[in-house]
């Protein structure tokens, strides 16, 4: 199953086609700035029972009539078999779109990602007929954004770089910069921004600390994530409230019990047992409609 944090890799390119001109000129390949760009069809599955298919594909459009197509990869981990698999991408997509394919691979892993820009070659080691080498963006050469005016400046690389430094000892001060920055920004601008960093960040530790940010730095933008942040506080809060009332009764409470209030995000249900919690006479009467 494709993770999150895969999927944020890849879809930030489908979000913000204008990113990958400035994430080349921070792998030192100034590849210019798009004139548009176009989300292609991903599958590349030909008439036989072999199903290929990319994470992400691009057509860019270039201002002097030049255009290219960019394949983007989320890798997480060292593949053996991936290199064979992205030659094919690249040939069958020059083969069948007649323009120059690239590939950009993005890695949250620092050795994944210095194992995916090395060069594979294919064919007689002393005559190789194909080299694959790959672009690629990871935490070996993002930038790691911690001053608030540089992120503004680019706030779909502030957040590709937050991604690809999730696990940086220095995430917690990239995540500030990054929340920091998009006060005061339109919600249109800001949704995406908070949405992809926290899939981005996946299950990692990282992701916590930018629930608690957006909770408190962000508490005036109304977005799905930062709802559903005011909600688990307001959840907690409720919680600890029945709690409080049942142990002022002297009311014991089982851990099957303490677990189903403490893990309840229904706030309506919450309500409804912190108003019965302070005339219960067990655990039970906090329960049981009357």
């Amino acid at each position: 199953m494709v993770s999150s944090s895969h999927e944020a890799m890849h879809r930030i390119f489908q979000e913000y086609p204008g990113l990958f001109s400035r994430v080349s000129e921070v792998l030192g390949v100034a590849i210019g700035a798009p004139a548009s760009a176009t989300v292609m069809p991903t599958d590349l599955t030909e008439n036989r029972p072999l199903e290929r298919r990319v994470d992400t594909l691009l057509r860019i459009d270039m201002e002097d009539d030049q255009s290219y197509l960019l394949a983007i990869e989320a890798q997480g981990k060292k593949d053996p078999e991936k290199p064979a698999s992205w030659m094919y991408y690249l040939s069958y997509l020059q083969a069948k779109y007649r323009l120059p394919p690239m590939l950009l691979v993005v890695c949250q892993d620092r050795a994944t990602a210095e194992w995916a820009a090395r060069p594979f070659p294919v064919g007689h080691p002393q005559s190789p007929v194909l080299t694959l080498q790959a672009l690629v963006a990871g935490p070996h050469n993002m930038p790691v954004i911690i001053d608030v005016a540089e992120a503004r400046k680019d706030l779909a690389l502030a957040t590709l770089a937050a991604i690809t430094h999730a696990g940086d000892p220095d995430i917690g001060a990239i995540l500030k910069t990054l929340s920091t920055a998009l006060r005061d920004v339109p919600e249109t601008i800001a949704d995406p921004i908070v949405e992809l960093t926290a899939q981005g960040l996946g299950n990692r530790p990282a992701a916590q600390q930018w629930r608690n940010l957006v909770a408190v730095d962000l508490s005036f933008y109304k977005s799905s994530l930062s709802e559903e942040i005011r909600d688990e506080g307001r959840a907690e809060g409720l919680a600890r409230g029945i709690l409080l009332f049942l142990a002022q009764a002297g009311i014991d409470v089982p851990d099957e019990a303490r677990e189903r209030i403490t893990s309840c995000t229904d706030l309506d249900a919450l309500s409804r047992w912190l108003l019965r919690a302070p005339t219960a006479a067990s655990v039970e009467d906090v329960f049981t409609e009357k």
